[in-house]
């Protein structure tokens, strides 16, 4: 497998591009390195991805209603499966609760 660093780095129209566009591209580099020919995920793949690329975001969550709710909706047994859409929307909502968010924004940045 070629390391994500490595395929960001071959994508020339990155080359001059944002930290945020960087951000998002990395982003669907993993999606894709873990999804399926049909470019989606089933849900125990999509836990463990959010186990070991997520982990600091999620880290202490395990107590709060909405995070048991979406991990919960990933441990039923189903043959629904995560398109990349979905997942997004996913690692925003599990951003958006999370401790480290107010860590972020809480970083002074110098001028």
């Amino acid at each position: 497998s070629v390391p994500i660093a490595k395929q960001l780095a071959s994508i020339k129209a990155l080359r001059k591009g944002s930290d945020l566009e960087k951000a998002f591209a990395t982003a669907a580099l993993v999606y894709n390195n873990y999804a399926d020919p049909e470019s989606k995920l089933s849900k125990s793949e999509t836990k463990s991805l959010l186990q070991s690329q997520f982990w600091q975001f999620i880290q202490g969550q395990e107590n709060k209603p909405k995070y048991q709710e979406i991990i919960s909706s990933l441990d039923e047994e189903s043959e629904n499966k995560i398109n990349f859409e979905d997942f997004m929307i996913l690692l925003v909502s599990l951003t958006l609760m999370s401790d480290l968010l107010q860590e972020i924004k809480n970083v002074k940045t110098t001028k």
